[in-house]
């Protein structure tokens, strides 16, 4: 099990020239990654933009673009320091972390008026 984390954007379709619209939402983005990467997120301060983004009332992507990108950049800059935080088992380490979360914060701001679903 793992958290999954996917942006998805609504679009209208008619089918009477315009008439009458049908509101429809498409996925523009869907990654998952182990719950074992919740205490080095939590510790990057980017826990509940990824794990629980309702609770800090982020519902769409471009509410957590400033919260990734400060995460993302302590990552980065102390990564001896999240290391010791890697899943002892494997399922769960730095080196897996970082790629998730650049391609999670690269699609927030490629489709930044998208909503935010979690799965955990």
């Amino acid at each position: 099990m793992g958290l999954d984390v996917s942006l998805y954007r609504k679009y209208h379709i008619s089918y009477d020239g315009g008439k009458t619209l049908e509101e429809n939402e498409e996925c523009v983005y869907s990654a998952n990654i182990t719950h074992n990467l919740g205490e080095m997120a939590e510790k990057a301060e980017i826990y509940y933009a990824l794990w629980r983004p309702e609770e800090i009332e982020k519902h769409m992507a471009k509410d957590i673009i400033e919260l990734l990108e400060r995460g993302l950049a302590d990552l980065k800059e102390r990564p001896e320091y999240f290391k010791q935080f890697d899943s002892p088992n494997g399922w769960g380490i730095y080196d897996d972390f970082i790629p998730f979360v650049e391609g999670y914060l690269s699609a927030c701001r490629e489709f930044p008026e998208t909503n935010i679903y979690v799965s955990r």
